[in-house]
């Protein structure tokens, strides 16, 4: 395979937190159909993992919570990236056996499965083409979407099948629906320090670090100059990003604080708010 996108000297995002509106059942769907492992619980937290250490999700059910709101700023999916093809076919042989209803891509350079949750939170569930595959046009990558061959896919798998998330999963990339295109591009890229990897003409706008496909997606198809989540409404929490040092990241918020985005200090965390009212923390 290519290199590895998510350790130095990229900048990638790591794990995210969602607020759910009932822990237990939000809980038994990650175990069962998506195959994490509960790492650390209280009564209305779980913090999932893959490899029993690592968190990729926590979910939080906050006090007095309400279901999404339509047309806000907030998550349109996650993205798990599995280790090996043959893990995309085990578990997408497990979602036909336990009958669920999803949403399947070939975008060239991944296959992709989608899912929601029951918040209706987007998860999708992938794995990479070989980079050395991917077609890049100068610095543009060329990602399509069209139909999967699940019969192709479903010839990679394995006898043992579906075992739950392999111990290699990671948080491939993150994928937000913004208000406005310009104002993400600026505070992201200029601001944060990602580069723009393709445009999908006024609509979505996908940024990564150290070339890879995207780590983050950006997109206005909630609608333009729409208004963030409220605080207690399901949906996106907060999300880390990991840079590759000290430097780095103290460089990302001098500009951040340039361009007048809020930025407070917690232990050795920044947190950050973004131009559409989402929380993300740099570690």
């Amino acid at each position: 395979m290519g290199k590895n996108y998510h350790q130095k000297p990229c900048k990638y995002v790591e794990s995210l937190e969602l607020k759910i509106m009932d822990i237990e059942g939000s809980i038994r769907y990650y175990e069962t159909i998506i195959g994490f492992r509960v790492l650390e619980r209280e009564k209305k937290r779980a913090v999932l993992t893959a490899d029993g250490k690592t968190p990729l999700l926590t979910l939080i059910e906050p006090e007095g919570v309400s279901a999404k709101e339509p047309h806000r700023t907030g998550l349109y999916h996650f993205a798990l990236l599995l280790p090996n093809r043959s893990d995309l076919a085990d578990f997408l042989q497990s979602l036909v056996k336990l009958n669920v209803r999803i949403g399947a891509s070939d975008h060239h350079v991944s296959e992709a499965i989608y899912l929601q949750d029951p918040d209706d939170n987007g998860i999708e569930v992938y794995v990479d083409r070989d980079d050395s595959n991917w077609i890049w046009n100068e610095k543009e990558v060329h990602m399509t979407t069209e139909p999967l061959n699940a019969r192709d896919l479903l010839q990679a798998g394995t006898k043992e099948g579906w075992k739950g998330l392999p111990e290699g999963t990671i948080m491939g990339h993150i994928h937000l629906h913004v208000g406005d295109l310009a104002e993400a591009e600026k505070f992201y890229c200029d601001g944060l320090g990602f580069e723009v990897v393709t445009r999908y003409g006024g609509q979505a706008l996908f940024i990564s670090s150290g070339g890879y496909h995207h780590h983050i997606g950006l997109n206005v198809w909630n609608g333009q100059h729409i208004p963030a989540a409220s605080p207690n409404s399901t949906g996106l929490e907060d999300y880390t990003i990991v840079y590759p040092d000290d430097k780095d990241r103290e460089e990302a918020v001098l500009r951040i604080k340039a361009l007048g985005a809020e930025v407070t200090k917690i232990n050795d965390i920044y947190e950050v708010i973004d131009p559409f009212g989402m929380k993300i923390h740099l570690s």
